[in-house]
C-alpha cells in the first residue's frame, strides 16, 4: 500500500488519466459480481438479493442431475470450436489469397465487399435466414416446389441448423478476421520474399515456407483470445435465428440462450445465475489450462 501511494504521488497525472477506466470496470464489472450470490439462492422477488432463501449448491445440483448442463456445455463448446477453427482457417486462407493478388483496385474492392457483412446486425441476419428457410414462402422451399420436390420444414428438424448457424457466423466474421491477418502479412518484410525469388521459389513455396510460418504467432494469439469466450456463445446469432423454437433446442440451445430464458421467461434468477457462473468459471479454467500448455511448448506464444 505504501509503495502504491508513493507511485501515485510520483505519477499523479498518469493515475488521473487511467482513473476513468478504473471507475468504469469497478462500476460495471466488479460491483455486479455481488449478483453471483443469486446462484446459491431460491430467488424470490419480494425478498431481493439477501432476503431470498439460501439453498447452497442445489441449483448446480439440479443442472448437473437433469442433464441440461451437459447438453448446453456440449452445444456451446462444439459450436465455438467450429466458429474458431473454421473461421480462423478461412480468414487466414482469404488473407493469403488477397495478399498475392496483383491488382490493387480489385484487392481493395474485394476487401470492402468481404467486410460488409460484419456491419450487418444479427436482426437482419435472422430475417434473412427466415426468408430463406421458412416452409411457406422461403426461397429454398419455393425452389423445391418449382422442381416438383416436396418441401422441407427446416423449423421442425434439428439436423440442418448446426451447419446453417456455423455458415452464417463464419460468413459474418470472415471479412473482419481477414483484415487482421492481412495486417500481419503486410508487416512481413519484402526481403524474405525477394530472397526466396532469387533462390527460385515459386508463389506456393513462398507462402508455405515464409508467409504461413510467420503468421503462426498471430494465429495462436487469436485462438487463445477466442478460447477465453468458448463458453460464451454468440447469443445474438442463436436468438435471432432460432428464437424460442423449442423443437430445435436439442441441437441449438447454448448456455447464453438458456440463461436468457431462465431470467425472462421462467423468471428463475437462481438457476440462470448458476448457469452463468458455471460458464464463467469453466471458461476461465479452460484459458488457464490452454495457456499453460502453450507456455510449456512455446513460451513466446503464451498470453502470460
Amino acid at each position: 500500500m505504501i509503495t502504491l501511494l508513493k507511485d501515485f504521488r510520483a505519477n499523479r497525472v498518469l493515475w488521473l488519466m487511467i482513473l476513468p477506466a478504473l471507475l468504469f470496470f469497478a462500476v460495471f464489472s466488479y460491483l455486479p459480481m455481488a449478483g453471483v450470490y443469486y446462484a446459491f439462492t431460491n430467488y424470490r422477488f419480494d425478498g431481493g438479493l439477501f432476503g431470498s432463501p439460501f439453498v447452497g449448491m442445489q441449483n448446480f445440483k439440479f443442472l448437473f442431475e437433469s442433464g441440461v448442463l451437459y447438453n448446453l456445455t456440449k452445444n456451446t463448446i462444439l459450436y465455438n470450436l467450429a466458429f474458431i477453427l473454421l473461421g480462423n482457417a478461412l480468414q487466414l486462407l482469404c488473407a493469403v489469397f488477397l495478399s498475392e493478388l496483383p491488382g490493387k483496385l480489385f484487392k481493395k474492392t474485394t476487401q470492402s465487399v468481404m467486410f460488409l457483412p460484419f456491419f450487418i446486425s444479427f436482426v437482419l441476419v435472422g430475417a434473412f435466414v427466415f426468408n430463406l428457410f421458412n416452409s411457406d414462402t422461403g426461397v429454398v422451399n419455393t425452389v423445391l416446389k418449382q422442381l416438383g420436390l416436396p418441401p422441407y420444414d427446416f423449423y421442425l428438424n434439428t439436423e440442418p441448423w448446426k451447419y446453417i448457424i456455423v455458415f452464417f457466423h463464419v460468413w459474418k466474421g470472415l471479412g473482419y478476421g481477414t483484415v487482421i491477418y492481412l495486417a500481419a502479412i503486410m508487416s512481413i518484410s519484402d526481403e524474405y520474399h525477394e530472397a526466396a525469388k532469387i533462390d527460385g521459389a515459386n508463389i506456393f513455396q513462398r507462402i508455405r515456407h515464409i508467409t504461413l510460418p510467420l503468421l503462426v504467432p498471430t494465429f495462436i494469439l487469436l485462438i487463445l483470445l477466442s478460447l477465453g469466450g468458448i463458453l460464451k456463445g454468440q447469443f445474438d446469432l442463436f436468438y435471432q435465428i432460432i428464437g424460442n423454437n423449442g423443437m430445435l433446442f436439442d441441437s441449438t440451445d447454448i448456455i447464453d440462450t438458456y440463461v436468457y430464458r431462465s431470467l425472462t421467461i421462467n423468471f428463475d434468477m437462481g438457476m440462470g445465475t448458476a448457469a452463468g457462473l458455471y460458464q464463467s468459471f469453466f471458461g476461465f479454467l479452460l484459458v488457464m489450462v490452454v495457456n499453460y500448455g502453450i507456455k510449456k511448448a512455446r513460451s513466446d506464444y503464451a498470453l502470460f
